[in-house]
């Protein structure tokens, strides 16, 4: 088998047997809509088949695996949000990386991205820990929860806009159980800053009108409830990022030092 089955003893793995399984966009829909908590939401997500190229490809990846991980197990499923259960600060990215998240099974987990990102979280107070290396590492998010609006790794990081739209009923039911005390998101990269724009409506926040520009510390007000929210803007720290230079260390400190001290 090419892919985790759930139920079967995967650290931290949301699902079970009978966890149901959306088979196309319409199920997506429903049963995102009809789920009233986020441990059942994240058990659907993560046993989704609704985009026939995703699954495909997810699965095939975890057959033939990487080099360096041909003795590993992949988990091969969708990558369902994760962290803290009432976070105040959420971490928006792109998709899970192919020898990544979907090798680890946690969105971020396992490739050059996430050393970034959770070693920057651990500096600035966010992480318990600065690595993440496989589910049931040890690492805690504090405060933080992290998702992204496409739950399977796509062929070249690049899914399709049908892919997209089908997924983002799971991100915007995800952004409307973590309740009220969201004060902080953080979009990582212009994919992810046009992707929540949408869903942010869809989740009951207010939006200011027209949608303004990414950027590296692009800040926008939103409200929820009556309470302010802020949506910071952040590069990726994808490895062509790193290597360039385009973000270095200081910069992922400085947003989510800021994230940190509006979320307080």
């Amino acid at each position: 088998m090419s892919f985790v089955p759930p139920g079967t003893g995967w650290p931290d793995d949301p699902a079970t047997p009978d966890t149901p399984v959306a088979h196309d966009p319409e199920d997506v829909r429903r049963l995102a809509s009809g789920s009233d908590a986020l441990g059942e939401l994240t058990a659907r997500q993560s046993v989704c088949r609704a985009c026939p190229r995703l699954v495909e490809w997810r699965e095939e990846v975890a057959r033939v695996k990487r080099r360096a991980f041909a003795n590993e197990t992949y988990w091969g499923r969708p990558v369902p949000g994760w962290g803290d259960e009432q976070p105040r600060i959420l971490v928006v990215g792109l998709a899970p990386a192919a020898h990544g998240g979907n090798r680890t099974g946690r969105i971020f987990t396992g490739d050059r991205s996430g050393d970034w990102l959770f070693a920057s979280l651990h500096r600035c107070g966010l992480a318990s820990q600065p690595t993440s290396t496989h589910a049931g590492d040890g690492l805690k998010l504090l405060g933080v929860r992290v998702m992204a609006p496409v739950r399977c790794a796509p062929p070249a990081n690049k899914p399709t806009p049908a892919e997209k739209a089908a997924c983002r009923p799971w991100l915007a039911r995800e952004l409307d159980l973590v309740g009220d005390g969201v004060r902080v998101i953080v979009a990582l990269g212009g994919y992810a800053w046009q992707a929540v724009w949408p869903v942010l409506k869809e989740a009951g926040y207010e939006l200011p009108p027209g949608r303004p520009p990414f950027g590296h510390g692009a800040e926008v007000e939103l409200r929820r409830a009556g309470a302010p929210v802020t949506l910071l803007g952040c590069y990726h720290p994808s490895q062509q990022n790193t290597f360039t230079g385009r973000v270095t260390a200081q910069m992922l400190d400085d947003v989510f030092t800021k994230a940190r001290s509006l979320a307080v």
